[in-house]
Parts: C-alpha cells; structure tokens; sequence
C-alpha cells in the first residue's frame, strides 16, 4: 500500500520540479523590452537616451529599451504616469508624477544667457527694452527663462520675445534682428560654442542663484568656467556665475526591481563605455535627495546603492539603536560634515571633467602639430594637479576613476588628430614629390 501511495507522490514531485525547472528557465531567458522617453533629436537627452540603451544591450542582452523623441520633460512626465513608456530623462525642475522614481542624476544644465556686444546688456535686467529669443514653448528653457525673468523684477511687457527652434534663434541672432538668446544646456555645448564663436555675442551672468533658490529648491548655484567655449582669448573670460539643472533619469514604480538593478549597475560600473558614446555620461551620480524631485529612488537602485551595507546592523537593530541613541546629534553634526566635504570634492572633480571636455573640442578642431603638443601638455598637466588633489583628498577616488575616463578620452582624441595631421602631410609631401618631375619637364 505504501509503495503504491508513494509512486503517484514521486511522479507529481517530479513534474512540479520539471515545470518549476522550466519556468525558472524561461524567465532567465526572457527578453524585458522597454521604452525610454527623451527630448527631441536634435537635443542632448535623445543621443544619451540611445548611448543608455546601446550600452545595456551589449551588456545584457535581455534588455532592450527602445528610445522615443519627445518636445519636453514635462511631456515625458506625462507619458511615464500613462504607462507610455516605463523610462524617462527630464528636467529636476519638472512637475512630479506619483509614478515616478530616480533612478540615477546623469548630467548638469545651466542657464546660458547670450547677448550681442552692440546690445549693451551687462546683466539681466538690463533685458527691459529689448529683443529675446527664447525656445518653444514645450522645452524646458523657455519656462526657465520666465521663472529667471521675474525674479529679476521683468514683466512680458518689459521687452519682446520670439520663441522658436534653436537654428531659429541663432539666425535672428546673427543677423542682430535679436539682442539676445536664453538656452538651458550642458556645459561645454557645441551649439553654445558654435554661436559664441560665429557671431559677436557674450555671455552674461545669473549671479543671484542662492536667492532664486530660496523659492525654487531644485535649482543650484553654478559656475560657467573660464575657457568653457575658448580657450585663447578666454569665453568666457572669467568664471561665470549661473543656475544649474540636473537631468535626471526617471522609471516607473511598477518596473520590475531587478530589472532597475542592472541597468543602475550597467550605468556606474560600465560608464567607460558610456562615455565612449557621449562625454556627458561624466557627470553620472547617485541622487543626492536634496533640492530636487522631492520623489524616491526606486527600489531597484536604491538596492545597488545599498549593495555594500554590512547586514549586521539590521539583524541587531534593537541594540544598536539605544548605543546610539546617546550619540545621536554628535554623529547628526558629523553626518552632515561629511557630506558637505564630498559634495566639495565632487565639485572639484566636476570642474577638472569640464576643462577635460573643453579640451577634447580644441583637440578635434586643432590644425597644427604645436597646437596639438600644447593640448597634450595641458592635459599631462591637469592630471597631475588632480594626482595632487587625489594626494590631498580634495577630490575622492571615485571621482578620480570619473575622471580618468574622460581624461584617457580627451588623450586618445588628441592622439588620433596628430595622425590624421601627419598622414595629411605625408600626402601632401608625396603628391609635391610626383609633381615635380612634371614641373622640370613643363621648363
């Protein structure tokens, strides 16, 4: 009898394993396909968007986002809250979903306000009267310029405003039908450098961030460093005070945690290949939870970030929590001393990324051998300031290893400018030397 009952057990017992076998299986082998929402093509947001996406793929095949254009963050949002999409990059001055979770900071924008020389204009204010060009009406800068504008005390009727395109804007520009462009963009942008080295145009400052921040706690003080858009004469010639936003990449709650894991992993472990796509992916960081979204991280994240928390404090949380109870504002007080001083070296670290990008663009527009060999010797010598900081803990390590990646970049471009330089002129000595003959035959 009890042969008879245990055969019918083992038999189920095997099934229930082959079918739990198969499903563990095939949920390993699953293709997770998502869709990433980002700014128009001709932005930043979409080649970073595609720059994420190639770089999860080839590091996890079974994901794959698919990356759509948008006119604005404040669409993205939109679409995140409708499940149109489980991914998004925005704005952190962006009206908030109750979908929404952060799963990484990705790159700094700042304000740029560019004027003509003729136009007289020193500073904001001195907008009254005259003639900006301003972004459509669903990018972000455009809102932006208003919320700087009426701090500064301006009215819509203190002066006249064309929104439009960036090509737009820059035509009107450059014919001087404008006084002056407002533009939200990362440092170092080619658009900015392209119109500041075209047209007879400055940058001016926003020097009022910490007041302006008073009621908009998303928005940072920032600096445009000198030399950001040239570097002989320097633009700008002085470092420059501005407001700075971050763009942020955004998920749905709903998205499966371990699926945000991997690609909050893929981000900080692989962001060498990033940056081999866009230079921005620098500036990749853990949410800092201060001034921002006022949203969480999502769990997924938030678990890679905790990777490397000792569990011995969970299992003793009771005792732990009344030793320290007596030492609560002592290790508050500290807690917050500690931050400050990272957040300097992170800063620190910024700035060295910045000079690096602004470096790589000299490189890839040198024309001779010196200019070349003063880019070279300008990069050796900002790595060793920055072996000096390391030395000194002004900047931490995992700002160096940041660091390093755009530096070997930025050494590579260099490099690879001097060859194509030097076969240039090895054609150009060999095709002399053919013609010559034909020129003693022509006399």
């Amino acid at each position: 009898m009890q042969n008879k009952f245990l055969l019918p057990v083992a038999l189920v017992s095997v099934v229930l394993i082959g079918v739990f076998g198969w499903t563990l299986h095939q949920d390993k082998q699953r293709v997770h396909e998502l869709t990433i929402a980002t700014g128009s093509k001709t932005g930043h947001s979409y080649p970073f968007g595609q720059a994420i996406a190639e770089v999860v793929m080839q590091q996890n095949p079974r994901l794959r986002i698919k990356v759509v254009e948008n006119q604005g963050t404040n669409e993205n949002m939109r679409r995140l809250e409708a499940n149109e999409v489980q991914l998004a990059i925005v704005q952190n001055d962006t009206v908030t979903v109750p979908q929404a979770r952060v799963i990484a900071s990705l790159y700094k924008q700042v304000f740029h306000l560019i004027v003509s020389e003729q136009s007289g204009i020193q500073s904001v204010s001195d907008l009254k009267g005259k003639h900006i060009a301003l972004m459509d009406k669903n990018n972000p800068s455009y809102s932006s310029f208003w919320l700087i504008s009426k701090h500064y005390g301006l009215k819509p009727s203190d002066f006249k405003s064309t929104p439009g395109s960036w090509t737009e804007a820059t035509k009107l520009f450059a014919s001087g039908e404008v006084d002056a462009i407002f533009r939200v963009q990362p440092l170092g942008s080619d658009w900015v450098s392209d119109l500041l080295q075209n047209t007879p145009g400055k940058l001016v400052p926003i020097d009022q961030a910490a007041a302006i921040k008073i009621k908009r706690p998303y928005l940072e003080a920032d600096l445009i460093p000198k030399g950001t858009y040239k570097g002989e004469p320097a633009v700008p010639d002085v470092d420059l005070p501005t407001v700075g936003v971050e763009a942020t990449l955004l998920v749905r709650q709903d998205v499966d945690p371990e699926i945000v894991k991997e690609i909050t992993q893929i981000l900080f472990e692989r962001r060498r290949n990033l940056v081999a796509a866009d230079s921005l992916a620098t500036m990749i960081s853990q949410p800092s939870g201060s001034g921002s979204f006022a949203i969480p991280i999502h769990e997924g994240a938030q678990a890679y970030y905790d990777r490397e928390k000792p569990h011995f404090f969970a299992a003793n949380s009771n005792v732990i929590g009344l030793s320290f109870s007596f030492v609560t504002l002592f290790v508050s007080w500290l807690l917050q001393l500690r931050a400050r001083f990272l957040q300097t070296q992170k800063n620190r670290a910024d700035k060295f990324n910045l000079i690096i990008l602004n470096l790589i663009q000299r490189s890839r527009q040198a024309g001779t051998f010196e200019e070349i060999d003063r880019l070279q010797e300008e990069l050796f010598e900002i790595f060793k300031q920055v072996m000096e900081d390391l030395d000194q803990d002004r900047i931490d390590a995992d700002s160096f290893h940041s660091f390093t990646f755009t530096w070997e970049t930025a050494l590579k471009i260099a490099t690879d400018r001097e060859k194509a330089l030097r076969n240039l002129s090895l054609v150009s000595h060999d095709l002399k030397a053919d013609l010559t003959p034909v020129k003693n035959m022509e006399k």
